[in-house]
């Protein structure tokens, strides 16, 4: 979910999501390094064979970095992940590190790569990786075209060309029509000479108050 603003006094009052507002810090002078630093690592995790001394050291750091972390523990829309607009991702690990480039009523644009992290095999994208990148688009589609909070009600994703790693990409989406509590939505993936890599469509529902 991306900012929360005050244009909507609706917004609050559908399901049981927290108010989400845009964390101008970025979690401070530090958090941005802290994120790509965890990036790395899961590229790492996914792409090296160390030997065992090296596996049992990296497992030592990264419990410490857990045990470090873990006093800071926050409620939902409380912590700079997922909030922190400007980052990649805005600062989300499970989101995919890309950035908006246009948000506004007319659609979103973002554009960014897959990394090692995101391999399905043979050099390219794990088909499983693209829904999640559309899913998270429509949510940013919706709540910049005005609608108050909504669930995916279908995500239907047509895989047209295989989805390279560590390329360039843009993905950009748009609401194609409303009707009532339904936002219907479109969008398209392609690399920088416009092949088109992915499109997808979606149905999102705006909650009733107090739906979960």
């Amino acid at each position: 979910m991306s900012e929360q603003t005050e244009r909507d006094g609706e917004y609050e009052k559908h399901g049981g999501f927290p108010v989400y507002r845009h964390d101008p810090d970025n979690g401070g002078p530090h958090f941005g390094r802290l994120v790509e630093a965890l990036r790395v690592v899961q590229d790492l995790a996914v792409s090296t064979a160390p030997p065992p001394e090296a596996t049992l050291q990296a497992a030592e750091h990264a419990e410490a970095l857990a045990a470090l972390l873990a006093p800071y523990t926050a409620p939902e829309g409380h912590y700079p992940a997922g909030r922190s607009l400007d980052l990649p991702g805005r600062g989300s690990l499970l989101m995919l590190p890309w950035t908006a480039e246009r948000l506004g009523t007319e659609g979103v644009r973002a554009r960014g790569v897959f990394r090692r992290y995101h391999m399905g095999g043979n050099g390219a994208a794990h088909g499983g990786v693209l829904p999640l990148l559309f899913d998270d688009l429509f949510g940013s589609v919706t709540h910049a075209y005005g609608r108050p909070i909504s669930r995916t009600a279908y995500l239907h994703v047509n895989y047209r060309k295989i989805t390279p790693l560590d390329t360039p990409l843009t993905v950009e989406g748009k609401v194609d029509r409303v009707d009532g509590r339904k936002t219907f939505v479109s969008a398209r993936l392609t690399d920088d000479d416009g092949t088109l890599l992915a499109d997808a469509e979606a149905l999102m529902v705006v909650l009733l108050p107090g739906q979960p």
